[in-house]
């Protein structure tokens, strides 16, 4: 498909989404917002992509939002009721906060390959991933703090429950500071860190083909229990995943990868 400030591709199964802005180190324009949530609808949408990569081109994966775009939001929302440019502030903020939630939504795994800088809203981007690699000159920073302003658009929300240490994750929204590749994955930001970019892209397609072999419906399954046990009892979640084999247990898939094991072969799915 056809975006200004994105490209996006698919191959074999696998959608790659590559943010290109890299003469603005990838800042996140209002243009790229969109961008991003129409990319991963039609990922959703799109029955032979069965996981995405999201990546940057350039020297860095983003630099975040871009400063312009929040210079000129105030002409945008105003009204002459003070009330009312607060609400049209609130829908803006609601409605960046759902951009970056279409990677959440999408059914598909979406896996971030993730180089060089990965600051402000670049880190409520991969918050909202399903797994974050990483290249050894990756550094990630909650940036906001320093421009004045409060984490909105998910890095708050979705942070402490990635890495399960609140301290840390306070000490990083406070301070601002960068967290270079190692110790983002010693906190579990990260899944795993590669040396050079190219063996982060190649490792990162070489996982992300292993998964597009898988039953597409069981990987769309395990990713809906998933997210939706993240933020519901234990109970709750057994209780869904029961009603949820209930309907879809029963599948062409599972007797395909059934026959494959018992005959040795590689099973093969209906998208």
């Amino acid at each position: 498909m056809q975006l200004e400030t994105v490209t996006v591709s698919l191959d074999n199964h696998v959608a790659v989404v590559r943010l290109n802005r890299p003469e603005k180190a990838n800042a996140m324009n209002a243009t790229m917002w969109q961008d991003i949530r129409k990319a991963f609808t039609w990922i959703d949408e799109n029955v032979d992509a069965r996981v995405a990569i999201i990546e940057g081109e350039g020297k860095h994966f983003t630099s975040g939002i871009d400063l312009q775009m929040m210079m000129g939001l105030l002409p945008q929302i105003k009204n002459d009721c003070e009330a009312r440019t607060r609400e049209n502030l609130r829908r803006v903020i609601l409605d960046m906060q759902d951009t970056l939630t279409s990677m959440e939504r999408c059914r598909k795994p979406v896996l971030a390959a993730i180089h060089g800088g990965c600051v402000g809203g670049g880190v409520d981007l991969i918050c909202c991933t399903d797994m974050r690699y990483a290249s050894a000159d990756a550094y990630f920073t909650i940036k906001e703090i320093d421009i004045g302003m409060t984490a909105d658009v998910g890095t708050l929300q979705r942070l402490p429950k990635l890495i399960g240490n609140q301290g840390i994750v306070r000490e990083l929204a406070y301070t601002g500071r960068k967290v270079d590749a190692a110790e983002a994955l010693s906190l579990g930001l990260v899944n795993k860190v590669y040396d050079l970019r190219e063996a982060l892209q190649a490792g990162v397609r070489e996982l992300a083909a292993q998964i597009a072999a898988k039953s597409p419906l069981s990987i769309r399954g395990t990713k809906e229990m998933l997210n939706y046990s993240r933020d519901h009892s234990v109970a709750d979640g057994l209780n869904y995943i029961a009603t949820w084999n209930a309907a879809m247990l029963m599948s062409n898939d599972l007797t395909a990868a059934m026959m494959a094991g018992m005959s040795k072969q590689t099973p093969t799915f209906k998208d």
